[in-house]
């Protein structure tokens, strides 16, 4: 059986190749730059995620939040690393990101039930 994470990677990785296939200049420019934005630099890669995780809930991008999850699981930030970001998103974005804070908390716990 496919879990939502198993799911939103093999649509992201699908989409994105199509979307690539086109080889429009622009968007492979800018898919170049989210991967590099979020490489080592003055600040570490999970300090990034940390923030790439925040704008996105207060973006309210489940995609983005999504993505941003996985990743700082395979960066072995905590559960509470991760909440304790979270919380601080929805303080920012207030209310109308609690429907994007319980689809966060469905995906960690599906990461975390993948990793057992």
């Amino acid at each position: 059986m496919s879990s939502i994470v198993d799911e939103f990677n093999e649509y992201r990785e699908k989409m994105n190749s199509r979307i690539l296939e086109d080889n429009n200049k622009i968007i492979k420019r800018i898919f170049n730059l989210d991967t590099n934005a979020f490489m080592k630099g003055a600040l570490d890669v999970k300090t990034k995620e940390l923030l790439g995780l925040v704008a996105s809930a207060v973006m309210r991008c489940d995609d983005c939040v999504r993505y941003h999850l996985e990743t700082c699981h395979k960066e072995g930030l905590t559960k509470e690393e991760v909440v304790e970001t979270l919380s601080i998103a929805t303080l920012i974005g207030g209310t109308i990101v609690i429907p994007h804070l319980r689809r966060a908390y469905e995906f960690w716990d599906a990461l975390e039930a993948k990793e057992s």
